[in-house]
């Protein structure tokens, strides 16, 4: 299958782009629904409360702790939901980041709720805290599952904490992470039943209710129903599967119509193999070749979770798919000088669209950095690519720096933005793209930075999760 991939293709038609302006209204909107709670709060007596005694006043603060917790965590749904809006101005890696600022400032906005409000209703009640608590806890409706909804939160956050998530494997995080979502469902009874701002006028109720709504929705919409209908159109099974080098696996996918899947070159999606147990938990794989008619091909490395299993598909196992996603795509080339730079597996989107893009002879420059030989794949490709395209490669293979460095330790004595400027002398003015972990892609943009290379022309994917 590897004969397939050739040379200069006519690229497929362009992706939808949103607007610039787009990102300064989803700016403003996250913004507005908070000044929004804020001013509900305000309306149903939230500063007359404050100002009106220590125990008092701790409830209200508790309220309004409780009620922004709980619009970041909508809006934390809706970033996540996939929106293609959303997706395609911002891309997945800042989403991400907003994702994760959003769910840590509400979850400790939720703690403050819950502490705030023990502690005025305790003095106002002139009880203990921890009576009080349980008192809360044990009479009040809705109480008994906003607890719940609390513990399976926390063990979200928790999990999601950096040096958590590098101990868990991505199959046990995923599944973990899905937890969030019925926690926000868990939280809503208690919402409904005790919450005062979201019963205290006709505007309250129908501000939660479409809040709410929209979250529900954009789920249902963008990460339920678009990939279940595009699995069942295009149909995709396992065509076959290729060998690259050591734990590195390729696997080539038909399905029907994919010419008309919107999916170009540098970009990943979501992958279901129904080949048995394990087959709910989605990982996600670039495209490793641009889309042929109706074949994709995706590259693997072998990291010890369910990624293990792709070696050992068989032909005509069928597949589900979520995206595609991402933005490392050839829209962003303003066309002449371009420079690639990959980190072990991230070579593959990277290759695609040294396929896929139209640059001339000496124009493109790959920087493939790898910590063993065994780790270097599609040298036959690449060998092609120089041979056909005038592509130049540069492998960069040795264990890493011991300083913070995108390069390996025997190349200490140059500076990063040094090397890269003897790698790719015209790098100042071209396209950059990068695609590796996250502390080698944070390491080359700054090299970029320091070699001259505007921000806005680094194009950049990362494989951490």
């Amino acid at each position: 299958m590897t004969a397939a991939v050739t040379g200069r293709r006519a690229p497929r038609r362009p992706l939808p782009t949103a607007p610039a302006w787009w990102a300064d209204v989803a700016g403003a909107l996250a913004a507005l629904s908070l000044l929004v709670v804020a001013a509900l709060w305000a309306a149903d007596r939230g500063v007359q409360e404050l100002l009106a005694g220590a125990a008092t006043g701790l409830t209200s603060l508790g309220r309004l702790a409780g009620l922004v917790s709980a619009d970041l965590m909508l809006i934390q749904v809706v970033l996540m939901a996939r929106v293609p809006l959303l997706e395609r101005r911002f891309g997945q890696d800042r989403i991400a980041r907003w994702h994760r600022l959003a769910g840590f400032t509400s979850f400790h906005l939720l703690l403050a709720h819950v502490l705030l409000t023990v502690l005025g209703y305790a003095g106002t009640a002139r009880r203990g805290v921890p009576a009080e608590a349980a008192n809360l806890v044990l009479t009040y409706p809705g109480m008994l599952l906003a607890t719940a909804a609390l513990a399976l939160l926390t063990l979200v956050v928790v999990t999601s904490v950096r040096a958590a998530r590098r101990r868990l494997r991505y199959e046990s995080w995923h599944l973990l992470h899905l937890y969030a979502y019925l926690g926000v469902a868990l939280a809503l009874p208690h919402q409904l039943w005790t919450g005062a701002d979201l019963l205290a006028s006709p505007l309250a109720r129908a501000y939660w209710w479409t809040v709410y709504l929209l979250a529900l929705a954009s789920v249902l919409v963008w990460r339920l129903g678009l990939p279940a209908w595009r699995s069942l159109r295009h149909r995709i099974e396992v065509a076959a599967v290729v060998a690259e080098a050591p734990g590195i696996t390729s696997v080539w996918l038909r399905g029907r119509d994919l010419h008309r899947l919107p999916v170009r070159a540098g970009q990943f999606l979501l992958w279901r193999f129904l080949d048995g147990p394990g087959w709910s938990r989605a990982h996600p794989y670039s495209l490793s070749a641009p889309p042929q008619g109706n074949l994709l091909r995706i590259t693997v490395k072998d990291l010890g979770d369910g990624s293990a299993r792709v070696g050992a598909l068989r032909p005509g196992t069928r597949v589900l798919i979520e995206g595609p996603y991402g933005r490392l795509t050839g829209q962003h080339w303003r066309g002449g000088g371009i420079t690639l730079l990959a980190c072990g597996v991230g070579l593959t989107p990277l290759l695609a669209l040294l396929w896929e893009l139209p640059y001339a002879p000496g124009e493109a420059v790959l920087v493939h950095r790898v910590r063993t030989a065994d780790d270097l794949v599609f040298s036959a490709e690449l060998d092609r690519l120089v041979a056909e395209r005038g592509l130049v490669v540069h492998r960069l293979v040795g264990p890493r720096a011991v300083r913070p460095s995108w390069l390996p330790a025997y190349a200490e004595g140059l500076s990063d933005a040094e090397a890269l400027r003897r790698l790719s002398p015209d790098v100042a003015g071209h396209d950059v793209f990068l695609c590796g972990p996250d502390g080698w892609v944070d390491a080359v943009r700054a090299a970029t930075r320091a070699a001259g290379v505007p921000d806005a022309h680094v194009h950049h994917e990362r494989f951490a999760w």
